[in-house]
């Protein structure tokens, strides 16, 4: 019989979903980062249940036994250190848990800007009836920058209420399901200019790291809006702050940000076109569960010996399709 594994699971302030489950199915140590350098020597598993907890690098050489890291989060830039990334243990992540929470953000984000609502409960507060006029989401051009799973759903949904949406990724091609012409990244320069709204939800990588630059915020239309739900480096923050501040730009909707929480002394706070949301855009009701229940299902591969899924390309940073 096969001896259970041992999994170390990265606590937080939250509570543990699923934990007496997972004390079934093997030995499990919950720790904080403080105490995670002891419960690492001889686990096979590190369960990130705290995924923005520091000090996995830290207890790295504690890791004797590691043979598979899973993070239930989409995002894993925090996660890649060098050590990790030339070491031979498996990294996981919950690719698609949410992506339609994500995809219903950016909806509401979108339809949010097009319709002024921060308009209207401004004046609500102040009980102050004043007809403004809005602009229409149908007929609307889109950039996803990021075709993975969150940016497929999130094109299918805007493409459902009738925007025109088409993807941004490594390299060009034509015919692609869901956004129909897919650009290159090394191109968002000279496309910028034709949409109407362009949405990050790419992954952090080297690559991706600026993506939405100076030079790509002066290519936009003066009339265009952005909306971040992806990690706030991928834009220059500064230059996006300038732009908005100035008219060059004529909003944005902020899911993240370079450094979070948002410092209070951070001039897009006072922006009246800037919707800042603190990084909840995937942070649904049902979230907890549905990502307790993906690590039992991959635990479960894990100990009958097939294949994980959701396995991250640690070249990449992201799950490859």
């Amino acid at each position: 019989m096969q001896p259970q594994p041992v999994i170390a699971v990265l606590a937080g302030n939250r509570p543990i979903v699923g934990l007496a489950e997972l004390e079934r199915e093997a030995e499990v140590r919950v720790t904080d980062a403080a105490g995670l350098p002891a419960a690492l020597p001889g686990a096979d598993i590190l369960y990130l249940w705290d995924f923005f907890a520091d000090g996995v690098r830290q207890a790295w050489p504690a890791a004797d036994s590691l043979r598979w890291i899973h993070v239930p989060a989409a995002g894993v830039d925090k996660l890649l250190f060098p050590e990790l990334a030339a070491s031979d243990v498996v990294l996981t992540n919950a690719r698609g848990i949410f992506d339609r929470p994500m995809a219903e953000h950016v909806l509401g984000a979108l339809l949010h800007l097009a319709k002024d609502f921060g308009r209207a409960a401004a004046q609500q507060r102040a009980r102050q009836w004043s007809h403004y006029g809005t602009a229409d989401l149908a007929g609307a051009s889109v950039l996803v920058a990021g075709t993975g799973s969150i940016g497929r759903t999130t094109a299918q949904l805007l493409t459902a209420v009738g925007l025109h949406v088409e993807g941004m990724g490594r390299t060009a091609r034509s015919g692609d399901p869901d956004f129909g012409t897919i650009h290159a990244s090394a191109d968002f320069a000279v496309v910028a200019g034709q949409y109407d709204y362009i949405v990050l939800a790419a992954p952090l990588t080297p690559q991706t790291r600026g993506l939405l630059s100076r030079d790509v915020l002066a290519a936009m239309k003066p009339t265009a809006v952005v909306v971040n739900v992806g990690r706030g480096a991928l834009a220059d923050e500064s230059a996006l702050e300038d732009a908005l501040r100035t008219g060059r730009l004529a909003g944005a909707a902020l899911d993240v940000f370079e450094a979070e929480p948002l410092p209070v002394s951070s001039g897009l706070w006072e922006l009246e076109n800037v919707l800042v949301t603190p990084h909840l855009s995937g942070d649904a009701q049902n979230r907890l569960p549905a990502l307790a229940r993906q690590f039992a299902d991959n635990l479960a591969a894990y100990k009958a010996g097939r294949p994980l899924a959701n396995v991250v390309d640690k070249r990449l940073g992201f799950v490859s399709a």
